[in-house]
C-alpha cells in the first residue's frame, strides 16, 4: 500500500501532485493487466467501467450505487426513486395507501418477462418471501417490517403491515421481481427479468457482463443496442480507458480523476449533489468495559480528525463534512453537531478518560468511496497525532470484509463504510443503521452491532407515524439521541460524480448515484 504521510501543511496542490504521480505512473501498466476492457464498444453499444466488481444482476446482498442501474436494466421493482428522490410506478400502475396499514397495488397491464410469461401477484409475494430469507440482508435492514400479500384478483393486491409504514412506496423500490418459480433467496445472476435488457453473457467471478435489448420489453425500446459491463479495479486504468474510448462511462470517481478528465475533448463529467453518507464508523461488538464501549471515548477520538482538511486536501472539495447523522439531503433529515478537531482536547479527554494507550484498527474495502486511500492514510497519521496507535487492513473487492462486518471474522475497531439511501427518505437510513434490536442482532442483522432498544423503538415509533409533520418533529428527536451515541469517528457525504464519453447522451444522473440505462441514447 502506497502510504501519502499527512501533516497540517499538506496542501491541495501537494496532494493532487502526489495523486497525480501516482495515477501516472499505475497508468503505465497495460489495460489488459487487470479485469479492464478491451477494445472499443462498437457502434450501438456501450461500455461501462464498474469501480467494484457486480457478482449479480439480482440485490438481496450487493445493494452498491453503481450496481442499481445495471441490475434495473434486467430486474425491475413495483416503483422506483427518479428526480427529486421522488417515486415513481414502474411495474405497477397504482400504488396507494388506502389504510394506515394496507396499501393498494395494481400491476401494470401487459408487462411480461423477457420469456414472455407476464408478472403475476404471485411473484411479488415470492419476492418478499426471498429478500427476508437472506441473513445479513441490506435491503431487509431497510424495512420496519416486510410487508405480507393479499391477492385481490389477477392484477391486483394489497401489502398489509402491521404497523403503518408511510414511505412502504419508496421502499418497495428496492425489491426486485423475479418469476416465482425460478426465485430463491440466494442472490440470481441469470434468468427472466422484466427490464429493458437481458443477459446474453456473465461472468460473476470477473464482474463481466454483456446485456441485450429484450425484445420483449413492454415499455419503449432502449436506443442502445448492447451494454458491457466491466469490473475494472484500477482507478487509473478506468480514466485512461475512457480517455481513449475503450470505456463510456465510469462512475464513482475520486477528486483526482475528475480532475485529469476535466475540460478533456470527447469527455464530460456529470455531477450532483449525493444521498450517501460515508462513514468511519465504531465496532458496537465491544464486550463492556472495552474503552470503545465508552461514548466518551468514541467522542474524544473524533477530536483528532481534521475534517476540515480531508475535504479541502484530499477530496479537493467534492464532499461536505456531516452535519447529522444521515446526508441532509434527504427528506425528515436534520443538523444534529458537527465535528470538532483539536488533537490537543482528544489527548486530555482519553487521558482523563484512562484511554491513553489505546490502539485502533481501521478495515475498509478499496472502492468503498472515493479516495478511499487516501483518506485512510491520513486519518492514520491524525490519529497518531493525538497519541493513538492506529493501523490499517484494506480488503480488495470480493473478499470476505462481510464477515468481519457481521463480527464472524477477525476483530477490528472502526470501519470505512459508505451507507446509500435507495429511497431518498430519512427514515430509511436511520431504520437501515441504527434500528438494532437484540433479535436482529443475534442473526448478524444489525449495522456494525449498533444496538441501544430505546433508540430502536423511538425510530420505529417516529417512522411508523403517518402524519408528515408529526413524524418529521419525531425523527429529528431521534437522530438527536443517535449523534449523542457518537457512533462515528468522522463521515462525509461526497458528491456523486460520473466521467461519460460525449458520445453518450441522456445520461440523466440522479441523486441516488444511478441513472435509468433505457433512456441512455448515442451520438456517433
Amino acid at each position: 500500500m502506497t502510504r501519502i504521510p499527512y501533516s497540517p501543511a499538506l496542501s491541495r496542490r501537494s496532494v493532487l501532485r502526489l495523486g497525480a504521480g501516482a495515477s501516472a505512473g499505475m497508468a503505465l501498466a497495460p489495460l489488459t493487466g487487470c479485469a479492464g476492457p478491451t477494445g472499443a464498444p462498437g457502434p450501438g453499444a456501450i461500455s461501462l467501467g464498474l469501480n467494484r466488481s457486480l457478482v449479480s444482476l439480482d440485490n438481496k446482498l450487493n445493494q452498491f450505487d453503481a450496481a442499481v442501474t445495471v441490475q434495473r436494466a434486467v430486474r425491475q421493482a413495483l416503483t422506483r426513486i427518479g428526480k427529486g428522490l421522488r417515486p415513481e410506478l414502474v411495474l405497477a400502475d397504482r400504488f396507494e395507501m388506502t389504510e394506515p396499514t394496507a396499501w393498494t397495488v395494481r400491476l401494470r397491464e401487459g408487462v411480461r418477462y423477457s420469456d414472455g410469461t407476464p408478472v403475476t401477484v404471485k411473484d411479488v409475494s415470492t419476492a418478499l418471501k426471498m429478500y427476508a430469507r437472506v441473513n445479513g440482508s441490506f435491503i431487509v435492514g431497510l424495512f420496519p417490517e416486510m410487508p405480507t400479500v393479499e391477492p385481490v384478483d389477477e392484477r391486483t393486491f394489497r401489502l398489509h403491515t402491521k404497523r403503518p409504514v408511510p414511505i412502504l412506496d419508496q421502499l418497495m423500490a428496492n425489491i426486485l421481481i423475479s418469476p416465482a418459480a425460478r426465485n430463491r433467496p440466494e442472490e440470481l445472476s441469470g434468468g427472466a427479468g422484466s427490464g429493458p435488457y437481458v443477459v446474453t453473457a456473465a461472468n460473476s467471478g470477473t464482474g463481466e457482463y454483456t446485456l441485450a435489448v429484450n425484445p420483449r420489453y413492454w415499455g419503449r425500446r432502449p436506443t442502445v443496442d448492447r451494454v458491457r459491463v466491466r469490473f475494472v479495479p484500477e482507478e487509473s486504468s478506468r480514466v485512461v480507458a475512457v480517455r481513449s474510448g475503450e470505456l463510456d462511462v465510469i462512475d464513482t470517481i475520486t477528486p483526482d480523476s475528475a480532475e485529469q478528465l476535466k475540460g478533456l475533448p470527447g469527455v464530460r463529467l456529470d455531477r450532483t449533489s449525493g444521498t450517501r453518507v460515508n462513514q468511519l464508523f465504531f465496532n458496537f461488538r465491544k464486550p463492556r468495559g472495552h474503552p470503545l464501549a465508552d461514548a466518551r471515548v468514541r467522542e474524544a477520538l473524533s477530536y483528532a480528525i481534521d475534517g476540515e482538511a480531508l475535504v479541502r486536501d484530499v477530496l479537493t472539495d467534492s464532499a461536505q463534512q456531516a452535519e447529522g447523522v444521515v446526508p441532509l439531503a434527504l427528506k425528515g433529515a436534520v443538523r444534529t453537531g458537527r465535528y470538532v478537531h483539536d488533537p490537543g482536547e482528544a489527548r486530555k479527554r482519553l487521558a482523563a478518560l484512562g484511554a491513553s494507550d489505546l490502539k485502533v484498527k481501521i478495515i475498509w474495502e478499496s472502492g468503498e468511496f472515493p479516495a478511499d486511500t487516501s483518506v485512510m492514510e491520513a486519518v492514520l497519521e491524525m490519529l497518531r497525532g493525538a497519541g493513538v496507535r492506529a493501523s490499517l487492513q484494506q480488503f480488495e473487492p470480493g473478499g470476505d470484509i462481510q464477515q468481519w462486518r457481521q463480527g464472524r471474522r477477525g476483530d477490528w475497531d472502526v470501519l470505512g463504510n459508505g451507507f446509500s439511501v435507495p429511497t431518498g427518505h430519512a427514515s430509511t437510513s436511520l431504520q437501515g443503521m441504527y434500528g438494532g434490536t437484540p433479535e436482529k442482532e443475534r442473526s448478524r442483522d444489525t449495522y456494525q452491532g449498533y444496538v441501544f432498544p430505546r433508540i430502536a423503538t423511538r425510530l420505529a415509533d417516529a417512522s411508523a407515524e403517518t402524519d408528515e409533520k408529526t413524524r418529521n418533529a419525531r425523527l429529528a428527536a431521534v437522530q438527536k439521541q443517535i449523534w449523542d451515541t457518537r457512533p462515528c469517528l468522522w463521515a462525509f457525504v461526497p458528491d456523486v460524480v460520473l466521467a461519460r464519453r460525449t458520445r453518450v447522451r441522456d445520461v440523466g444522473l440522479l441523486q441516488l448515484n444511478s441513472y435509468d440505462l433505457a433512456a441512455v441514447r448515442l451520438e456517433g
